[in-house]
């Protein structure tokens, strides 16, 4: 495994200088927020280049595997133990491949991967952290509350009627 992500991190750019440490530091700690048991952050963190999702493995815990991962400025986010993590990554895989497509037939199999690798491009270079609940959950909250159609007091009448 380290051999397949050393030759991930050698096709990115080079990683920048760390300037500010405390920015520096912050940046790895947003990744953190939420978790419930977040990993031991070594003093010093060379700057924040790949964030890495793994399965709970045993090796993927070990603490020599971890040191490795962020002495080269990786981050591991490891899957939730007996949680839905699968919907998880579903959900961000259809909201990169709804804004790669956003309208649009690829011609070939090589123009689609070019669209998705662009569009993960653009989300890398402004990361946010994804949320359950977020405001993505209030927009479909909205979204929904306008197709109901009606005010919430005839909505309110029109049950008591029929109850």
């Amino acid at each position: 495994m380290r051999g397949s992500i050393s030759a991930i991190l050698a096709a990115l750019p080079a990683a920048p200088p760390v300037e500010d440490a405390a920015a520096n530091r912050q940046r790895w700690q947003r990744w953190q927020e939420g978790l419930r048991w977040p990993l031991g952050l070594p003093e010093k963190l060379p700057a924040l280049r790949l964030l890495l999702v793994l399965d709970n493995l045993a090796g993927h815990l070990s603490q020599a595997f971890v040191c490795w991962l962020f002495a080269r400025g990786i981050m591991p986010l490891y899957t939730p133990l007996g949680g839905s993590w699968l919907n998880m990554a579903e959900s961000v895989q259809r909201i990169l491949v709804g804004r790669a497509l956003a309208g649009q037939h690829p011609q070939s199999q090589e123009e689609l991967i070019a669209w998705l690798d662009d569009t993960v491009a653009g989300w890398n270079a402004a990361p946010t952290p994804f949320e359950w609940g977020g405001k993505r959950r209030e927009r479909r909250e909205r979204a929904r509350q306008r197709r109901l159609g009606g005010s919430a007091a005839a909505r309110a009448q029109h049950q008591l009627f029929l109850g």
